[in-house]
């Protein structure tokens, strides 16, 4: 592409050089990509800052440098653009490059703390059901339509993402449906994109290592609905406090859906059973394969979602009475001895209540519940003392142990685990998860339930930055013939 063109709408301060028959022939902000004729993107980062990779990308042949601050030494037959932020306008030149392909199809995003990848997920899996070709961009995995390609991030960067929308619109894909995290909001990855629509879950304390306050985390999710565009919609959820703040400057159309109140979009639990529940949908009866009332909060913004978007009612909710639950996300295993497991991916104060609460609500006195949990490491730890106190009050036997400890010793994350419990509290302290899973199985009798909860779809434990094998459904089962023996 003609860097005249690449650069279209863009606002630079300054430029030095040709910026109007240069051709591109790539774009990179890693300086190891570079390659001849490449534009290199200098971005800031929270630990390193590309600026001081400038002279090392012109000598792998980039041609155009983009970048807040010119260097001091400027070279001969290279262009110099500075910007006030690079990585909004990184988004815009990728916007540019990929041939602007968010206008190509349908593109809806979906922000909250807890219930995006569900609600991303069955929406891909409801529109295939309507017959349409779908992409799907998610913390679990990427679709472009039939293909999976393996998800790095819940929102990949600037690059990737509209690579990615391109080989969507490619294959003919007529709608994407997309996690839209806090960090990408903030670092601008999401910066050029044109949302049709835009969904929010709920928002409760979750990535302050990264946001400082839960202000700011709250100020993250809310700039994505204010930058939706006039004729898209906004639908929220009106049962969360913050709901309306989310919308307050929003120019889009904006819908609410709720358990409790009467908005565009109302959801009644009828009924709630191991293997399922009973919906009551704008006053349509539904059995669906999903428990709790977090998963009633995802289906109903499911509902709305595909709605507002044209799709017809009756189709829709035949459609959704197939969907199947979500990798990870209160999947359960039974053993021959009539154990109940269940795999969860709650990682979150609010997220372990909801799971909690449902198992408790459906289980009887006779059953005991045994919670096996821990906490990552180099992320929010404020949230550890809750995740433990949660555990242990609402279970016969919280077992804590380790999640992904990164960084950080795990006997050091489990001791801030244990200052938010009572001391009468029944608890074991096992920092291996393995062993931890093993003694949960062990521990419990035909017909009781053990919940492992944190880790959900993941296979794999992050220790000391080498990812381990590690699959909690796989230890269960594992575990379950064991316990046979």
């Amino acid at each position: 592409m003609k860097l005249n063109e690449l650069i279209n709408g863009i606002c630079y301060t300054s430029t030095v050089g040709d910026i109007d028959d240069r051709e591109i022939e790539s774009i990179e902000f890693d300086s190891r990509k570079v390659q001849a004729n490449s534009m290199f993107v200098a971005i800031e980062g929270g630990s390193v800052d590309g600026h001081q990779y400038i002279s090392g990308s012109i000598a792998r042949g980039a041609t155009v440098i983009l970048c807040e601050v010119l260097p001091h030494d400027l070279v001969d037959g290279v262009t110099y653009i500075c910007v006030a932020d690079s990585n909004i306008t990184l988004g815009l030149l990728a916007n540019n490059f990929y041939g602007s392909p968010s206008r190509r199809l349908k593109l809806v995003g979906i922000t909250g703390t807890n219930g995006k990848t569900t609600t991303a997920t069955l929406l891909y899996d409801l529109f295939k059901m309507l017959g349409y070709k779908v992409g799907l961009i998610s913390t679990v995995i990427y679709r472009i339509h039939d293909q999976d390609v393996e998800s790095t991030h819940t929102t990949p960067d600037a690059l990737s993402l509209n690579k990615l929308l391109s080989e969507m619109v490619d294959v003919g894909c007529e709608y994407c449906f997309m996690e839209v995290s806090s960090h990408s909001i903030v670092q601008g990855r999401i910066s050029g994109l044109e949302f049709v629509g835009g969904v929010f879950s709920n928002i409760t304390h979750d990535h302050l290592d990264y946001h400082k306050t839960f202000a700011e985390y709250i100020r993250a999710k809310k700039m994505f609905f204010d930058t939706l565009p006039k004729g898209s919609f906004a639908l929220v959820n009106a049962d969360d406090k913050n709901g309306g703040v989310m919308v307050q400057n929003c120019v889009a159309d904006v819908y609410k859906y709720s358990l409790q109140s009467v908005v565009d979009f109302r959801c009644k639990i009828s009924e709630m059973l191991f293997d399922g529940m009973l919906l009551s949908i704008d006053s349509v009866e539904l059995w669906v394969s999903f428990l709790g009332r977090f998963n009633a909060y995802n289906l109903l913004s499911v509902y709305g979602t595909a709605i507002l978007l044209g799709a017809d009612k009756g189709e829709v909710l035949c459609a959704m009475s197939g969907l199947r639950s979500v990798t990870g996300r209160f999947e359960y295993v039974r053993s021959e001895s009539g154990l109940t497991a269940i795999v969860d991916y709650a990682h979150t104060p609010d997220a372990l209540e909801n799971v909690i609460s449902t198992i408790n609500e459906i289980r009887n006195l006779d059953q005991k519940l045994f919670v096996v949990v821990g906490c990552g490491g180099d992320r929010d730890s404020t949230k550890r003392p809750k995740m433990a106190r949660i555990a242990a009050a609402d279970s016969d036997l919280a077992i804590l142990t380790s999640d992904n400890p990164r960084f950080e010793k795990p006997d050091d994350i489990l001791t801030q685990m244990r200052v938010g419990l009572d001391p009468r509290s029944k608890y074991l302290v096992i920092s291996d998860r393995r062993e931890a899973i093993k003694s949960a199985v062990m521990m419990a009798g035909s017909g009781d339930i053990i919940l492992v909860a944190g880790k959900g779809h993941e296979t794999y434990q992050d220790i000391q930055g080498v990812k381990h094998h590690f699959d909690d459904k796989e230890e269960l089962l594992n575990s379950f013939e064991i316990a046979k023996k």
